[in-house]
């Protein structure tokens, strides 16, 4: 492995498996706070006081997108998609919650940002050869040729 090679293809697969694992186990804890611990009342409730439109809907939305998306991205299921809805709520995250507060924690963006980043780059990458993904894909393929 060189610093100025490109990566080779099972580098990019690992890494990709790598990001889609530890972020994906990020958001399921997010939203299994969100469904377990606070409800999804309490989800609402918050999501009210923070001043985010339509509470009672957005609220519940956000605790099942990070909880499931994340479980998608963990298996690469349905990543891209999973990945574009994560995206959306960590955008949402960033202007209605942490942008007044500005870029540095512990109530700025910069996680957000962070997380927004890489689903945004699992939404645009996909999930590698190491997934559910490629799974249905070969599949496809195969029955195709049938």
């Amino acid at each position: 492995m060189s610093l100025f090679n490109r990566p080779s293809s099972n580098q990019v697969n690992v890494g990709l498996t790598i990001l889609r694992a530890v972020i994906g186990s990020i958001f399921v804890a997010h939203g299994a706070q969100k469904l377990f611990v606070f409800g999804l009342a309490g989800v609402s409730g918050a999501f009210l006081q923070m001043g985010i439109p339509a509470p009672g809907v957005v609220g519940p939305l956000v605790a099942l997108v990070e909880f499931f998306g994340g479980l998608a991205l963990i298996v690469g299921l349905l990543t891209r998609l999973a990945a574009a809805g994560l995206a959306v709520t960590m955008l949402g995250a960033i202007l209605f919650v942490h942008l007044n507060a500005g870029l540095f924690l512990p109530n700025g963006s910069e996680f957000a940002l962070s997380l927004l980043g890489a689903v945004t780059f699992l939404a645009l990458a996909g999930a590698g050869a190491f997934s559910l993904d490629a799974v249905i894909g070969r599949r496809r393929v195969e029955l195709e040729r049938v």
